[in-house]
Protein backbone atom coordinates (compact mmCIF):
# COMPACT_ATOMS: atom_id res chain seq x y z
CA UNK A 1 0.00 0.00 0.00
CA UNK A 2 1.64 3.04 -1.09
CA UNK A 3 0.18 6.61 -0.69
CA UNK A 4 0.77 9.71 -2.90
CA UNK A 5 1.26 12.53 -0.44
CA UNK A 6 1.49 15.37 -3.31
CA UNK A 7 -2.54 14.45 -3.35
CA UNK A 8 -4.59 16.43 -0.92
CA UNK A 9 -6.77 14.10 1.19
CA UNK A 10 -10.43 14.44 0.10
CA UNK A 11 -13.27 13.44 2.70
CA UNK A 12 -16.09 11.20 1.39
CA UNK A 13 -19.12 11.18 2.50
CA UNK A 14 -20.60 7.80 4.16
CA UNK A 15 -23.58 6.27 5.28
CA UNK A 16 -23.70 3.77 7.50
CA UNK A 17 -26.89 0.75 7.49
CA UNK A 18 -27.11 -1.84 10.37
CA UNK A 19 -29.22 -4.85 9.33
CA UNK A 20 -30.53 -5.97 12.31
CA UNK A 21 -33.45 -7.82 14.61
CA UNK A 22 -32.10 -7.04 17.66
CA UNK A 23 -29.96 -4.11 17.70
CA UNK A 24 -30.25 -0.68 18.94
CA UNK A 25 -28.51 2.29 17.98
CA UNK A 26 -26.88 1.86 21.72
CA UNK A 27 -25.98 -1.23 20.94
CA UNK A 28 -24.66 -1.93 17.45
CA UNK A 29 -20.96 -2.11 17.92
CA UNK A 30 -20.65 -3.07 14.26
CA UNK A 31 -22.55 0.34 13.07
CA UNK A 32 -20.39 2.08 15.92
CA UNK A 33 -16.83 0.54 14.86
CA UNK A 34 -17.42 1.66 11.07
CA UNK A 35 -18.40 5.09 12.41
CA UNK A 36 -16.11 5.72 14.51
CA UNK A 37 -13.61 4.70 11.23
CA UNK A 38 -15.17 6.97 9.22
CA UNK A 39 -14.35 9.79 11.68
CA UNK A 40 -10.87 8.50 12.42
CA UNK A 41 -10.07 8.81 8.61
CA UNK A 42 -11.10 12.37 8.04
CA UNK A 43 -14.85 11.31 6.11
CA UNK A 44 -17.94 12.91 7.00
CA UNK A 45 -21.04 10.28 8.31
CA UNK A 46 -23.96 11.72 6.21
CA UNK A 47 -26.49 9.24 8.00
CA UNK A 48 -26.41 5.79 10.00
CA UNK A 49 -29.71 3.59 10.45
CA UNK A 50 -31.07 0.35 11.68
CA UNK A 51 -33.50 -1.59 9.58
CA UNK A 52 -35.00 -5.05 10.32
CA UNK A 53 -33.61 -8.24 8.42
CA UNK A 54 -36.06 -7.48 5.67
CA UNK A 55 -35.87 -6.92 2.13
CA UNK A 56 -38.48 -4.15 1.50
CA UNK A 57 -37.27 -2.08 4.39
CA UNK A 58 -33.14 -3.06 3.24
CA UNK A 59 -34.43 -1.57 -0.53
CA UNK A 60 -36.33 1.28 0.71
CA UNK A 61 -33.52 2.95 3.14
CA UNK A 62 -30.80 2.13 0.21
CA UNK A 63 -33.25 4.08 -2.93
CA UNK A 64 -33.55 6.90 -0.37
CA UNK A 65 -29.70 6.88 0.01
CA UNK A 66 -28.86 5.92 -3.63
CA UNK A 67 -31.10 9.42 -4.25
CA UNK A 68 -29.42 11.57 -1.60
CA UNK A 69 -26.63 14.43 -3.36
CA UNK A 70 -25.04 14.27 0.48
CA UNK A 71 -23.80 10.45 0.20
CA UNK A 72 -21.63 9.15 -1.37
CA UNK A 73 -20.66 5.61 -0.23
CA UNK A 74 -23.01 3.54 1.19
CA UNK A 75 -21.79 0.61 4.20
CA UNK A 76 -24.25 -2.14 5.46
CA UNK A 77 -23.31 -4.78 8.08
CA UNK A 78 -25.13 -7.65 8.75
CA UNK A 79 -27.23 -10.23 7.20
CA UNK A 80 -24.78 -11.19 4.90
CA UNK A 81 -24.59 -15.29 5.98
CA UNK A 82 -26.25 -18.30 5.08
CA UNK A 83 -29.54 -18.47 7.71
CA UNK A 84 -33.17 -17.72 6.34
CA UNK A 85 -33.00 -13.88 7.82
CA UNK A 86 -29.73 -13.17 6.08
CA UNK A 87 -31.48 -10.95 3.02
CA UNK A 88 -28.88 -7.95 2.86
CA UNK A 89 -27.72 -9.50 -0.75
CA UNK A 90 -30.67 -10.33 -2.05
CA UNK A 91 -31.86 -6.69 -0.89
CA UNK A 92 -28.68 -5.43 -2.50
CA UNK A 93 -27.63 -6.87 -5.72
CA UNK A 94 -31.03 -6.01 -7.74
CA UNK A 95 -30.11 -2.29 -7.18
CA UNK A 96 -26.24 -2.56 -8.22
CA UNK A 97 -25.65 -1.55 -11.59
CA UNK A 98 -22.59 -2.99 -11.58
CA UNK A 99 -20.84 -5.38 -8.84
CA UNK A 100 -17.37 -4.90 -7.57
CA UNK A 101 -16.51 -8.96 -7.48
CA UNK A 102 -12.91 -7.92 -6.35
CA UNK A 103 -14.20 -6.25 -3.30
CA UNK A 104 -15.46 -9.89 -2.48
CA UNK A 105 -12.47 -11.81 -3.28
CA UNK A 106 -10.03 -9.45 -1.07
CA UNK A 107 -12.56 -9.41 1.42
CA UNK A 108 -12.27 -13.28 1.52
CA UNK A 109 -8.44 -13.44 1.45
CA UNK A 110 -8.50 -11.04 4.27
CA UNK A 111 -11.42 -13.18 6.40
CA UNK A 112 -9.52 -16.17 5.82
CA UNK A 113 -6.00 -14.99 7.36
CA UNK A 114 -7.88 -14.13 10.63
CA UNK A 115 -10.45 -16.53 10.33
CA UNK A 116 -9.65 -19.83 8.60
CA UNK A 117 -12.06 -21.44 6.46
CA UNK A 118 -15.01 -19.86 8.45
CA UNK A 119 -14.43 -17.33 5.72
CA UNK A 120 -16.70 -19.06 3.47
CA UNK A 121 -20.03 -18.30 5.24
CA UNK A 122 -19.69 -14.90 4.52
CA UNK A 123 -21.21 -13.32 1.55
CA UNK A 124 -19.75 -9.61 1.91
CA UNK A 125 -20.03 -7.90 -1.82
CA UNK A 126 -19.65 -4.48 -2.99
CA UNK A 127 -21.41 -2.87 -6.02
CA UNK A 128 -21.87 1.05 -7.67
CA UNK A 129 -25.24 2.17 -7.99
CA UNK A 130 -26.32 5.72 -9.23
CA UNK A 131 -22.69 6.81 -8.71
CA UNK A 132 -22.64 5.38 -5.35
CA UNK A 133 -20.11 2.67 -3.94
CA UNK A 134 -22.42 0.22 -1.58
CA UNK A 135 -20.54 -2.23 0.43
CA UNK A 136 -22.37 -5.28 2.20
CA UNK A 137 -20.10 -7.08 5.28
CA UNK A 138 -20.65 -9.55 7.55
CA UNK A 139 -22.43 -8.13 10.64
CA UNK A 140 -19.69 -8.50 12.73
CA UNK A 141 -17.44 -5.79 14.26
CA UNK A 142 -14.06 -7.90 13.36
CA UNK A 143 -15.11 -7.79 10.35
CA UNK A 144 -16.33 -4.39 9.73
CA UNK A 145 -12.50 -3.62 11.26
CA UNK A 146 -11.20 -6.39 8.90
CA UNK A 147 -12.84 -4.57 5.63
CA UNK A 148 -12.04 -0.96 6.67
CA UNK A 149 -8.96 -1.16 7.98
CA UNK A 150 -7.54 -3.67 5.39
CA UNK A 151 -9.19 -2.23 2.11
CA UNK A 152 -12.37 0.13 2.40
CA UNK A 153 -9.63 3.03 4.04
CA UNK A 154 -7.15 2.90 1.40
CA UNK A 155 -9.33 2.41 -1.27
CA UNK A 156 -11.29 5.69 -0.22
CA UNK A 157 -8.45 7.34 0.21
CA UNK A 158 -7.25 9.47 -2.55
CA UNK A 159 -4.01 9.50 -1.29
CA UNK A 160 -3.82 5.78 -2.00
CA UNK A 161 -1.54 4.76 -5.02
CA UNK A 162 -1.82 3.23 -7.55
CA UNK A 163 -5.72 3.06 -7.85
CA UNK A 164 -8.73 3.98 -5.49
CA UNK A 165 -12.17 4.20 -5.71
CA UNK A 166 -12.25 8.08 -5.14
CA UNK A 167 -10.61 9.17 -8.42
CA UNK A 168 -12.68 7.44 -10.59
CA UNK A 169 -15.80 8.20 -8.75
CA UNK A 170 -16.91 11.29 -11.02
CA UNK A 171 -16.89 8.90 -13.50
CA UNK A 172 -18.93 5.96 -12.20
CA UNK A 173 -22.17 7.58 -14.04
CA UNK A 174 -20.43 7.90 -17.77
CA UNK A 175 -22.97 5.63 -18.73
CA UNK A 176 -25.99 7.66 -18.18
CA UNK A 177 -24.48 10.16 -19.94
CA UNK A 178 -24.03 8.05 -23.00
CA UNK A 179 -27.61 7.16 -23.00
CA UNK A 180 -28.98 10.92 -23.12
CA UNK A 181 -26.15 11.87 -25.61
Amino acid sequence: MARTEDRPFIAVRIAVLTVSDTRTLGDDKSGQTLSDRIAEAGHHLSARKIVKDDIRAIRSCMRDWINRNDIDVIISTGGTGLTGRDVTIEAMRPLFEKEIEGFAVVFQIVSFGKIGTSAVQSRATGGVAKGKYIFCLPGSPGACRDAWDDILRAQLDYRHSPCNFVEIMPRLEEHQKRKKG
